[in-house]
């Protein structure tokens, strides 16, 4: 299946596992994104981040790194589809072994949609266990490998759950890393928070800024303007 994008950005999706999901949507637009940026993304899957970021911007240069084999060939098929071999390629990889992937330093920005749920959390299959919960990438190996590949005052993004909150703060700090931005996530205004977006700086001084919560429903179900901006729909605001 092919997924439209936007900015003539087109996505081949798996069958079966993760689709395009609005975390991902958000977390692209949220990174802080300087010019000719060099963005890693850690747990890259099929490419999705880096062609939500290829649509975004036109000089940001991403590297993905992904364990399963299968997930990055068909990474590989959406960049050639795109013609992004200048822009994008993908590597395959541990991301707790990163520091024989890359050199220290090597990225300007990091960016991350990891697996959310420690393990215990449910029964799942091998395949969805990767992808689900942190079988093979623990939210501290993750910011370790991602606190290696940033120079002092580079950015680290991710997308998680909302009861995880204390511990992505704990495991960005004790990596050298200090939150910087915060934005929740919630279905309607009167909905708890379903996702948390939250930014660090590696060697970065104290201080969190809170950003207003991103609401993406109406209560009578239809999409708030700043869902429809996220997704680029027609007669979304600029």
């Amino acid at each position: 299946m092919v997924e439209e994008l936007w900015n003539g950005i087109r996505m081949l999706q798996p069958e079966r596992g993760f689709r395009l999901g609005t975390d991902s949507v958000l977390l692209a637009e949220f990174l802080t994104l300087p010019p000719k940026a060099r963005v890693a993304d850690l747990g890259a899957g099929c490419g999705t981040l880096g062609l939500l970021l290829s649509a975004r911007s036109g000089d940001c240069h991403v590297t993905g790194v992904e364990l399963r084999e299968d997930a990055c060939r068909l990474a590989l098929k959406n960049l050639r589809m795109n013609a992004l071999e200048a822009r994008l390629c993908v590597q395959q990889g541990d991301v707790r072994k990163i520091g024989s992937l890359f050199p220290a330093g090597s990225f300007d920005c990091v960016i991350s949609n990891p697996p959310y749920f420690p393990l215990g959390s449910g029964k799942c299959s091998q395949s969805a266990a990767i992808e689900r919960t942190e079988l093979c990438l623990t939210l501290g190996e993750l910011c370790s490998a991602a606190a290696w590949l940033l120079p002092s005052g580079g950015r680290f993004a991710l997308v998680h759950r909302p009861e995880r909150l204390c511990d992505i703060i704990c495991a960005l700090r004790a990596n050298g890393m200090e939150p910087k931005r915060l934005r929740f996530v919630r279905h309607t205004a009167a909905s708890p928070v379903c996702l948390v977006l939250i930014e660090a700086r590696r060697g970065g001084r104290p201080g969190l800024s809170y950003e207003p919560d991103f609401i993406e429903f109406h209560p009578d179900g239809t999409e708030t303007e700043v869902y429809r901006a996220a997704y680029h729909r027609k007669g979304a605001g600029a």
